[in-house]
């Protein structure tokens, strides 16, 4: 197995990065890929896949996300949880191009869509949950009944490309995640054929993190970069 790469700034880190790629991309504000992301904003990529909880709203050109990639026209399908505000006065771009028919979207139960990626990273082809059965979501996939109860198959969903936010790395790409920022991102980083690291914490030699701690095995890990001191969200704490 060869070690991550190490890149010295986040856009060395995908410069190459594909028009026409899919992307993971986790977090609920802690946990994203906030760097990334504004990297690959910059970049140019378009005609994108993006494979999230949801679709991202904002339009901040510091904290970017799906959302200022699906505002300028640069996403062609979204899978997701959630696509619509939590609010109804507050629409979204993401929200009214999927309503006019002009963003391909497909919206999937948060659990499957966790259960989807997490298939995808173990090399599972698919699965049967209850989730959906008797809505939208079941249309047009096989249902079978299990001790009297009737079950949808589920695809695996990988991508070409995850973003990860994780709060310590070290040279091999062993990960670890703090508190609620972990989320997504362990599955995420199973499921990609290349997965890309923001690290918190600068990455430390093979051997200084505790093997126990360890939440993501470097094995999936193929890139890795230092947040720097002016980064967005830079955690500043002892640790």
């Amino acid at each position: 197995m060869k070690p991550p790469i190490i890149y010295d700034t986040m856009a060395e880190a995908v410069d190459d990065f594909a028009d026409g790629s899919s992307l993971m991309i986790p977090g609920f504000g802690p946990g994203t890929p906030w760097n990334l992301m504004r990297a690959l904003y910059h970049q140019g990529a378009t005609d994108l896949i993006t494979i999230s909880n949801g679709i991202g709203f904002g339009t901040d050109p510091e904290l970017v996300n799906a959302g200022n990639f699906i505002s300028d026209g640069r996403v062609k399908e979204v899978i997701a949880a959630f696509t619509a505000s939590t609010h109804p006065s507050s629409v979204s771009a993401g929200e009214e191009l999927i309503r006019a028919g002009k963003l391909k979207a497909e919206i999937v139960p948060q659990g499957t869509l966790a259960e989807r990626i997490r298939a995808g990273g173990s090399g599972i082809p698919g699965f049967y949950t209850p989730a959906g059965i008797g809505t939208q979501v079941a249309e047009g996939k096989e249902v079978r009944s299990f001790n009297g109860r009737d079950y949808l198959l589920e695809t695996a969903l990988t991508a070409d490309y995850t973003f990860i936010r994780a709060w310590k790395a070290d040279k091999a790409g062993n990960l670890i995640y703090r508190r609620a920022a972990r989320n997504f991102n362990p599955i995420m980083a199973m499921a990609a054929t290349t997965t890309i690291v923001e690290v918190e914490q600068p990455i430390v030699e093979i051997g200084e993190l505790d093997p126990d701690h360890i939440h993501t095995p470097g094995v999936y890990v193929q890139r890795l970069v230092k947040i720097p001191e002016d980064g967005t969200f830079v955690v500043r704490r002892p640790v």
